[in-house]
């Protein structure tokens, strides 16, 4: 069975950096020793964490003003001549460019990192046109591009070295507001792994972004009336830790899903098409149930639209009754 992941078994502080901020920073630590880095902006560094490399190192920051799909083109081609070009931009401005992150990078196998701000119902306030809840299904989607969302500042610092060195495309979600604290410098991030941060055996939570904090929350919840849940932080979407999904499956039988983002498509059906192929059992979904967003603050959104720790806890006893039912 995996090692349960001993930095942050509970939050450990109520909030840092904003996602966005962790990886603008980040940016500018580890591009310090790749000088073939560079960052392509549309318009939004401001937004999107990029202008700390944009004060850093102006003569490798290139605007492209409001032209994402000339933007994502652009990249295939820096990264053909051997730089490593980092999209920057919103993550529904990502969605207007699919053609060209599917074409001129991903067909052509450029090295090319798509890093995404504003994901998911956390954009907030500027409502539903704004708030991206496709975007990890449809950069899933496309083949051979790996897709990671980070749940805090410091898993965020470690995935953006991780992304910078690894060769491939990668879509990568950052986020607006201010994030929960969950990890150490200890903690180690490696694409295409997840960690059990709590660990139980009655239902497993695998979460990733903005819900790895509720999850944890959740199965506090859930500790109260004696119900003992795993919680897994999966912050690479694809590929996803198949392995590790198996082993939760066979140990407690039954699994929730929590993301930021439409149930479609995003981490729920990556699990869902693991677990199908390895361990079957009762899963529960929560997200975005086939909606668009609206105008709100994200944790009033959060609890609207049933993202919210005690909506995890509920779905966590639905997943037990079923797993409980089967057994009859």
């Amino acid at each position: 069975m995996a090692v349960v992941e001993k930095a942050a078994p509970h939050l450990i502080g109520t909030s840092g950096d904003s996602l966005r901020e962790a990886f603008g920073k980040a940016l500018v630590e580890w591009s310090r020793e790749r000088p073939n880095v560079v960052v392509l902006d549309a318009d939004i560094a401001g937004g999107t964490g990029a202008h700390h490399f944009r004060k850093a190192q102006p003569h490798r920051f290139f605007q492209f003003g409001i032209a994402e799909q000339n933007m994502m083109a652009a990249a295939g081609g820096m990264a053909a001549t051997g730089l490593i070009p980092v999209v920057t931009t919103f993550a529904v401005f990502c969605l207007r460019a699919v053609e060209q992150a599917r074409l001129s990078i991903a067909y052509a196998k450029r090295n090319v990192k798509i890093v995404a701000s504003h994901p998911g119902i956390d954009t907030g306030p500027d409502g539903g046109s704004a708030q991206a809840l496709e975007d990890m299904a449809a950069f899933r989607a496309i083949p051979g591009m790996t897709v990671i969302s980070p749940a805090d500042a410091e898993e965020m610092r470690q995935a953006t070295r991780a992304i910078l060195d690894f060769d491939g495309p990668v879509y990568m979600r950052t986020g607006r507001s201010p994030s929960a604290r969950l990890f150490n410098p200890a903690h180690k991030f490696e694409i295409g792994k997840g960690q059990i941060l709590r660990d139980g055996r009655d239902v497993t939570i695998v979460a990733c972004g903005v819900e790895v904090a509720r999850a944890l929350e959740a199965a506090e919840l859930l500790a109260v009336s004696k119900v003992s849940a795993r919680v897994v932080n999966m912050p690479t979407i694809k590929p996803i830790d198949a392995q590790l999904l198996a082993e939760a499956s066979a140990e407690t039988g039954c699994i929730v899903t929590a993301e930021d983002h439409n149930i479609h498509g995003g981490l729920g059906g990556a699990v869902a098409e693991a677990i199908a192929q390895t361990y079957p059992c009762p899963i529960e979904f929560v997200g975005v149930r086939d909606q668009f967003g609206q105008s709100g603050e994200p944790e009033e959104l959060a609890e609207h639209y049933g993202l919210t720790a005690p909506h995890i806890a509920a779905a966590a006893q639905r997943a037990i009754a079923r797993k409980i039912g089967s057994r009859q």
